[in-house]
């Protein structure tokens, strides 16, 4: 009688063990995306109705509008470095509490704006507010999911913020439709509001405790990412990468309405097919991307799909409206096919080339790009496409190609500079750190 119950005492820790860790592996994705779709609906009711807002309520020009939006996005780039070394140091959870905190309050502040100095201010404390959120994030990722997980979840949660955007859209939509100030103003309570649950939410994550920072010679001065070239490169060639994304909000509905004959509803059409495409096919699009290797091919595929994107959407100029229709939605299916691509490669590169001690540091530096495709996106590529027609899309489609065949070196490169610098930091006796894996630490304040 013995015997029998002592061969089942192994199966019977095993299988508890599996079931108490179980909800520990699922409970963060599954808080990390409702936090994730929380703000995004806010931002999507928030991104359809600012600029008339600023410019119908508060009687901002829309140059004025342009400008100080340009300014906080600047300032909002040179804050997310800070404010990403500010998650290592002192905690990512703590940390990204605040920063969503104060998004909502930036939001909140907006609804007392009367003028353009006071847009400007609060304009430039919710860009940096919004980047130092996304690097804070991205810390409390890294040190909640192991590494072969990070670019699957990520994948989730762009398809959960794309569907958040399309419901906050919807919300937008209604508010546009009553027209008042007072329609308006509950947007952006709103968008204040999802943020507070972003907050509490992130504030139900498990503690991720600080990482101790080893020295790294010059690395360890200042800001020690912009000393780091060969990761600084790979950020810079995923900011050429980026400059598509003003494509389908700013330059598509000019170049349809300018340069073809489809009709203007298409552009909502595109919009909805990308969102869509993204929502329901972004997860799948990263199965693939597992490591340097994979992340590189994803980009180098992309490239090459967003410069044959590129070519389809010049071929759409002077032709038929039906056939401008068809060529453009076939031109759209490409470059949401590329943008997937593009965005599971560099956002495991992202998290491969950084050191486990300086994620949010270095993820502050990646963030960049989104800023920086932002605030001189629609200035490039407005004039590139619009004003240059076919041998500018031609041209970025070249450009995307060389960026993207230029990643896998610069990211080898990267990689063998992070193992040299583990080597060195070992020599001299001080332990390299490990990959951030899962923590048991219960929730708790800070």
């Amino acid at each position: 009688m013995g015997m029998p119950k002592n061969r089942h005492q192994p199966t019977r820790p095993h299988r508890t063990g599996h079931q108490r860790t179980r909800p520990r592996r699922t409970g963060p994705r599954r808080l990390l995306a409702l936090a994730q779709l929380s703000n995004s609906v806010g931002d999507g009711a928030y991104y359809t109705t600012s600029a008339l807002y600023f410019t119908q309520m508060i009687g901002l020009a829309p140059a004025r509008v342009g400008l100080g939006l340009t300014l906080g996005w600047a300032v909002g780039s040179l804050a997310g470095m800070p404010l990403g070394r500010l998650a290592d140091r002192h905690g990512a959870r703590g940390t990204a509490v605040l920063l969503a905190l104060a998004t909502g309050l930036a939001v909140a502040s907006f609804t007392l704006v009367r003028g353009f100095v006071p847009f400007v201010l609060v304009a430039c404390g919710y860009a940096a507010a919004q980047s130092g959120l996304a690097a804070a994030r991205q810390a409390l990722l890294a040190g909640l999911v192991p590494a072969a997980e990070r670019t699957g979840l990520l994948a989730r949660l762009q398809a959960t913020l794309n569907a958040g955007l399309a419901v906050g859209a919807g919300l937008g939509g209604l508010a546009l439709h009553a027209g008042t100030r007072e329609a308006y103003l509950g947007v952006f309570a709103v968008d204040a509001a999802s943020f507070l649950v972003c907050a509490l939410l992130l504030a139900s994550l498990p503690r991720v405790e600080p990482r101790p920072v080893r020295p790294r010679g010059r690395r360890g001065s200042g800001l020690g990412v912009l000393r780091d070239r060969p990761y600084a490169l790979v950020a810079l060639l995923n900011t050429v990468l980026l400059l598509r994304m003003p494509l389908l909000s700013l330059v598509l509905p000019l170049w349809i309405t300018e340069r073809t004959g489809a009709p203007a509803w298409l552009v909502s059409a595109l919009f909805v097919l990308n969102t869509a495409a993204v929502t329901v096919f972004q997860v799948r699009a990263a199965r693939g991307v597992t490591g340097l290797e994979s992340a590189t091919r994803a980009v180098r595929r992309a490239g090459w799909v967003m410069c044959a994107a590129c070519a389809v959407f010049a071929l759409s100029a002077g032709a038929s409206p039906w056939v401008a229709a068809g060529v453009l939605v076939l031109g759209s299916v490409l470059q949401v096919a590329a943008e997937m691509g593009q965005s599971a490669g560099s956002w495991q590169l992202s998290f491969d080339l950084a050191p486990a001690d300086r994620v949010g540091e270095y993820q502050g530096l990646f963030g960049t790009g989104v800023t920086v495709a932002r605030t001189l996106g629609p200035l490039v590529l407005t004039w590139l496409l619009v004003e240059w027609g076919t041998p500018g899309w031609l041209l970025l489609g070249a450009a995307t190609v060389a960026a993207s065949y230029a990643m896998g070196p610069a990211a080898r490169r990267a990689a063998a500079g992070r193992d040299a610098a583990g080597r060195c930091a070992e020599t001299a006796g001080v332990p390299a750190p490990a990959e951030w894996e899962p923590t048991a630490t219960a929730p708790a304040t800070g």
